[in-house]
């Protein structure tokens, strides 16, 4: 892990945006940088495995919270909402982390050839276990071929097949073969989740999301809730609160115009409802993150 933590701190030093994110040449692979702890995040997670080089975090997803540190790695299995903190972090030892997206389309090839079987319904679709040295040893090889970037176009795809097997070969293998059967629940609801993701401003229609989920519309609310620990209705609420907080605060838009342009048709309704979702209303919301930031700066 030392070898790993030394290139991927190099890389992040150099690459990292204003909010801590240095995305890589390789689709999917990331590294998250913070020299301060966090406040509390929100977000509707996609599938990914987070391996922590340095620092600790803490991730919550409805009644379940997890605390994890250098060594451990985070696995969210499906679309859900979660609510993370960095809480060890400093501008000495900054909390670093190495990100990967999970390709279900992988994830059914190696299913396939390793002669896998889907998991039973009911695991959790978020687990934190210590990270595996074959782990480990594959996102190393994967962020030194950044260092050579005419390999990447040659050797990218295979490397990161690798780091997909040892993920579903180990201790999240489990949870991990759930994404990959084509047929399953969680890749019927990731269906119709990403038509949430790209139409969460516009009216729910239940009957076109479980028709793209291939379900009756009450088998589909009852999978829906069983992956996403959530219903559709509540499951947009979400998308569009959480992109009307990114709106208010990293595009400085005014709390009833971001309202508008999430889908809300009434700002008394989206303040009561943000309120309830991040602790304050819009406005203060915005306010007390503005002076947070200006005390970090």
């Amino acid at each position: 892990m030392t070898m790993l933590l030394d290139t991927a701190r190099r890389y992040a030093e150099t690459h990292a945006d204003s909010a801590g994110i240095a995305r890589t040449p390789i689709p999917g692979l990331m590294l998250v940088r913070a020299t301060i702890p966090s406040g509390l995040e929100y977000a509707v997670s996609r599938p990914l495995a987070c391996l922590v080089l340095q620092g600790a975090k803490h991730v919550a997803m409805g009644a379940q919270a997890f605390a994890f540190s250098a060594g451990d790695s985070l696995l969210i299995a499906a679309d859900v909402p979660t609510v993370s903190q960095i809480t060890r972090a400093s501008p000495v030892a900054p909390y670093l982390s190495l990100v990967l997206e999970l390709d279900p389309a992988v994830i059914a090839d190696l299913m396939a050839e390793m002669k896998a079987v889907p998991e039973q319904a009911g695991m959790s679709p978020v687990q934190v276990e210590p990270t595996e040295a074959d782990v480990a040893d594959a996102a190393l090889r994967l962020m030194r071929l950044i260092d050579r970037p005419a390999s990447i176009p040659v050797l990218q795809a295979q490397l990161v097949r690798e780091m997909h097997y040892w993920l579903l070969a180990g201790r999240h293998g489990a949870a991990i073969r759930r994404l990959g059967w084509p047929d399953g629940h969680v890749q019927r609801v990731a269906r119709a989740v990403a038509m949430l993701r790209a139409e969460f401003a516009q009216p729910l229609r239940i009957e076109r999301l479980a028709a793209v989920a291939g379900m009756s519309p009450s088998s589909f609310h009852q999978h829906f809730r069983a992956v996403t620990s959530l219903s559709p209705l509540q499951f947009q609420k979400q998308l569009r609160l959480i992109e009307a907080r990114r709106l208010m605060l990293a595009e400085q838009m005014p709390a009833s115009s971001a309202a508008f342009t999430v889908g809300y048709e009434s700002v008394p309704q989206f303040t009561r409802e943000y309120a309830r979702m991040f602790g304050l209303p819009p406005v203060r919301d915005k306010r007390e993150a503005k002076a947070t930031m200006a005390t970090v700066a």
